[in-house]
């Protein structure tokens, strides 16, 4: 990895690490941090799908050492992130990298996360408890990151990373 490319994720995390402290959206149950799925939708977009996953653990992990996450920010935002890069790579469409993030995040992760958060956590939920906090803040999040990706994509800059990735 070139060291441009090294630097934009260290960007990329920095903004979805201190994005989670200040953009929160009450969920009832949970609270939704959608600048996170917007990042993975961005980073997907332009960085690709190695890239995408390393940016969203790297930021679960830190969310989680600094007490902004709970366990769950690592099912939440890489199952997403592996479903949006995937989107994106085989079909080239940005719609598609926010419809693989919410799917990913919203549907699979919200599975995922009740046997992680009974054997992780101690806690047993229903089975689609977690459900309505994921998909709210992954549509907000991936639609952000659509919209933000598209303008990126259009500038001189993503030209020019993209020449020298």
């Amino acid at each position: 990895m070139s060291i441009q490319k090294l630097t934009i994720m260290a960007l990329l995390v920095a903004i979805a690490v201190a994005g989670s402290t200040f953009v929160s959206i009450p969920t009832g149950i949970a609270r939704a941090y959608p600048v996170q799925h917007a990042i993975n939708v961005i980073s997907a977009i332009l960085l690709g799908p190695i890239p995408t996953v390393m940016i969203a653990f790297v930021t679960a992990l830190i969310r989680i050492l600094t007490g902004t996450g709970s366990l769950l920010a690592i099912p939440g935002s890489v199952i997403g992130a592996l479903l949006a890069s995937i989107t994106f790579k085989y079909s080239g469409k940005a719609w598609l990298a926010g419809a693989g993030e919410i799917f990913g995040t919203g549907i699979l992760a919200s599975l995922v996360a009740v046997p992680y958060s009974h054997l992780l956590l101690g806690t047993s939920v229903a089975t689609f408890f977690f459900m309505p906090a994921f998909i709210t803040s992954s549509v907000i999040g991936a639609t952000l990151g659509v919209v933000i990706a598209k303008s990126l994509q259009k500038s001189v800059i993503a030209n020019k990373l993209n020449s020298t990735l």
